[in-house]
């Protein structure tokens, strides 16, 4: 099979076309003919080698057919999804003809979406639903806040919570794209700068009910600051940069505020969080049907992996980087 590697730990260069024996059917995984993937911050992180060391063929999700399965819960030809549970980071990923994903972190769906507009969907999308729906458990009529919203979570978050009825303020670095949030579903697209709060509270002096932090430790705190009680903020990306979170509950955090993370790559399809809490199927269905606006920014061919990662890291993309691997 053909399959993208990394050469070695640097810039986009380092990953190049090779061929590798193709993977054989194991038990307790699905062997997927690979259509499509997204292209992921965390793949970047792998091939920089932030991470440490990661598995040769990187790439944390795909969209296929099943080409085998030894333990018989997905029929051969049946289309999947395949997101995290190790690939790419303990196990050769999706950038590859072919991928062994585990069958905890692999579903089925019936759709006649493009593989490129059904690439866009999986791990944005599970991982906006859990944090919004499953962590923060957000509700209709409530007011959250989306911190990094032009990202591709962050539009995937932007389409969730607008059709959940909830209000939503989103965030952005950039004028040009306080209107494309709107149109998403934003009731309010801000600029995004350190004291955010303070804005916040001018226009919601009560504070907010929930807010979802993408941008990571560099925010988290203020976002915290822009909460009524009870409210709650979790961070489930990291747009600004990485690093650790200091940290004084007392002085720093409001009384009666919560803190969380959510870190998809290492828990969704775990037995904390399984993939059967995400209806891949409804969200699927609503980007057919319009009601997510879900489509791929760009699309690039196999052959041209190292521009989809200039692109990425350039932030300029606007939303979900996809790669076809048909020819």
């Amino acid at each position: 099979m053909r399959a993208i590697v990394i050469k070695q730990p640097g810039g986009p260069e380092e990953l190049q076309i090779e061929t590798r024996p193709d993977p054989e059917p194991t038990p307790g995984h699905v062997l997927i003919e690979v259509k499509a993937f997204g292209v992921n911050q965390a793949e970047v992180y792998f091939r920089k080698g932030v991470w440490g060391d990661v598995a040769e063929i990187t790439g944390i999700e795909c969209v296929g057919t099943v080409k085998a399965d030894p333990d018989g819960r997905f029929q051969p030809g049946e289309k999947v999804i395949a997101i995290v549970g190790g690939l790419g980071r303990s196990l050769n990923g999706s950038y590859a003809e072919l991928v062994n994903a585990p069958t905890s972190n692999v579903a089925s769906v019936k759709t006649d979406l493009s593989w490129t507009d059904l690439a866009a969907l999986p791990e944005s999308y599970a991982t906006a639903w859990t944090a919004l729906l499953g962590i923060l458990n957000l509700q209709p009529g409530q007011t959250v806040l989306i911190r990094g919203a032009t990202s591709a979570l962050g539009q995937a978050a932007v389409n969730i919570a607008a059709h959940a009825g909830a209000h939503v303020i989103a965030t952005t670095r950039r004028d040009a794209r306080l209107g494309p949030l709107r149109a998403l579903g934003a009731r309010e697209a801000v600029l995004e700068h350190p004291n955010l709060s303070s804005e916040i509270r001018t226009n919601h002096p009560e504070g907010l009910d929930c807010t979802l932090d993408i941008v990571g430790t560099a925010t988290v705190l203020d976002s915290a600051a822009a909460l009524k009680r009870a409210g709650h903020v979790c961070v489930v990306g990291f747009l600004g940069g990485g690093g650790p979170l200091e940290l004084d509950p007392v002085f720093q955090l409001r009384s009666g505020r919560a803190l969380s993370a959510f870190a998809s790559a290492i828990s969704t399809g775990t037995a904390e969080f399984p993939l059967s809490e995400i209806p891949f199927q409804t969200i699927v269905d609503r980007a057919a049907e319009g009601l997510y606006q879900a489509k791929p920014a760009c699309v690039f061919a196999f052959s041209e992996i190292q521009e989809a990662h200039r692109l990425l890291e350039s932030t300029e993309a606007g939303g979900k980087i996809v790669v076809a691997v048909a020819t």
